[in-house]
């Protein structure tokens, strides 16, 4: 077997010997024989960001044939907005390459996404993961750089509040068991997310705990690792989904909520990316940060209020993102800087002696390559977010910042260093409701339909629902009523 293969956790990888992207339909079939594999689930993506699915019972090989030849047809009306209920049935078709089997069945299950086409055969262009490839294909034809991308998932989970190890507010980063609690449920999905076929980095307990009354909320992260946005944008819809079976498995109540109480941590969906080339990263080098990096920067920023719209797309993500806290609100850049839009993190460039200077044992390798981890992380998302709609909009983005008339400079303009950001005078401010974000959206979208990648009807869609919540000022409007502002927050504790 492959060496990088021996240790992946996905089943169908470890028993076809093979990596995942080279699966083709007898493998399936071959998997589904020698496993005792008695149900299938295509899984897809509707309009709502949320995972959908049909079951099938296996009754024959060629039934199973049939099934991974030809797809199934579904109706489309019910599943997007945007197609009417006079002509809406849609084909659904396996991608194979994304079979995992299913973690939570009793009977053998085999679960795999699939992609949209029309009547015609042909992709719908409205379709999730079809508008995350459209706007990639672009920006590689256009720049020649693929775009990587990973997640951090934040997420609460509520329990009885422990007496004997209470938590304590707001003290929860990296914290272990028994002052943090539930890090068995991450582990767990950790597990399980991993064997569904995707990237997991790492996990932690996060900054936020909450005690209200006799409810604990503990704060959680996933990160994952970079990949081709196509693949992120799927693993991080599977994940959601994956944490919610966990955590209702052991009778758990899990939000990934943008804000779930004022005056506490909220939950934001930060999405690192970079770009590459030729198996490079183009982001960084010895010297620091590339123009291509800054091109990369200035789309981010100047697309910034209406990527709003795909990113923070209910009312209660504009309570997260407030002046004076760890999520922005000014459209600005810097490094290691935790106040700022687009944060450049630590990416281990002149830092290759760790290993060294950690285990002065360790024998030197004079052969050994500069790793080049380097990152740029957008931090407005939240748990709210359309994750294939804001992936294809940071792709959108990208592209936008080579497009534009001199984005070095501009980019050099909205560098801060050393500074909290919602200090700086003169930096514009990210949208402060749904209502303001659709009107920012409405701004730019020409750029988003530029290149036909997103369909003029959705985005005038996604307006018309953003603005269907009428919270423009809203801050303002429930500042002091807490009744209102519960209510509020409830409505929209399971959202995304």
């Amino acid at each position: 077997m492959d060496q990088n293969l021996e240790l992946c956790p996905n089943k169908l990888v470890a028993y076809l010997k093979k990596p995942a992207e080279d699966f083709t339909k007898a493998d399936i079939i071959k998997f589904v024989k020698g496993n005792g594999i008695k149900m299938l689930n295509f899984r897809y993506v509707g309009g709502d960001g949320r995972l959908k699915t049909l079951n099938f019972v296996i009754n024959s090989m060629k039934h199973l044939d049939d099934i991974l030849t030809y797809g199934e047809r579904v109706d489309g009306s019910s599943l997007f907005t945007f197609i009417e209920a006079t002509s809406s049935d849609l084909y659904v078709f396996p991608r194979y390459k994304t079979a995992f089997v299913n973690p939570f069945e009793e009977t053998p299950t085999l679960d795999i996404l699939c992609a949209f086409f029309t009547s015609e055969g042909k992709p719908l262009e409205g379709s999730p993961s079809h508008i995350v490839k459209k706007a990639h294909d672009v920006l590689k034809a256009k720049t020649g750089f693929t775009m990587e991308a990973m997640g951090e998932l934040e997420y609460y989970l509520f329990s009885e509040v422990d007496t004997i190890y209470p938590i304590i507010e707001q003290k929860g980063y990296h914290e272990s068991h028994p002052f943090s609690k539930w890090g068995a449920i991450r582990q767990e999905a950790m597990k399980v997310i991993s064997e569904m076929g995707c990237h997991i980095k790492y996990g932690h307990a996060e900054v936020g705990n909450i005690i209200n009354e006799a409810t604990e909320m503990v704060q959680h992260e996933i990160e994952f690792r970079p990949i081709n946005i196509e693949d992120a944008a799927d693993e991080l819809v599977l994940a959601k989904w994956a944490i919610r079976e966990i955590a209702y498995k052991y009778n758990l109540e899990v939000t990934f909520a943008p804000k779930i109480m004022i005056g506490q941590a909220g939950s934001g969906l930060h999405i690192h990316m970079r770009l590459m080339k030729d198996g490079k990263n183009a982001i960084a080098d010895k010297k620091g940060l590339t123009d291509t990096a800054k091109k990369l920067i200035s789309g981010l920023l100047d697309m910034a209020p209406s990527l709003t719209a795909f990113g923070n797309t209910v009312p209660t993500s504009y309570l997260r993102l407030v002046p004076h806290q760890e999520a922005p609100t000014r459209i600005c850049w810097g490094e290691r800087n935790r106040s700022v839009l687009v944060r450049i993190p630590l990416g281990w460039l002149g830092a290759d002696n760790l290993i060294y200077e950690a285990n002065p044992n360790e024998p030197k390798d004079r052969n050994r390559n500069i790793v080049n981890n380097q990152t740029m992380e957008i931090r407005n998302a939240d748990g709210s977010a359309n994750v294939h709609q804001l992936i294809a909009g940071l792709a959108v983005a990208a592209l936008h910042g080579f497009e534009m008339k001199n984005s070095v400079k501009f980019a050099d303009k909205l560098h801060i260093s050393g500074k909290e950001a919602s200090a700086v005078k003169d930096l514009n401010e990210l949208p402060a409701s749904c209502w303001d974000s659709a009107d920012e959206l409405e701004k730019a979208r020409s750029v988003y339909e530029k290149y036909e990648i997103f369909p003029k009807g959705m985005i005038s869609r996604i307006i018309k629902d953003l603005k269907s919540y009428e919270d423009k000022d809203l801050n303002k409007k429930i500042q002091g009523n807490y009744k209102i502002l519960k209510k509020l927050i409830n409505d929209y504790i399971h959202c995304g």
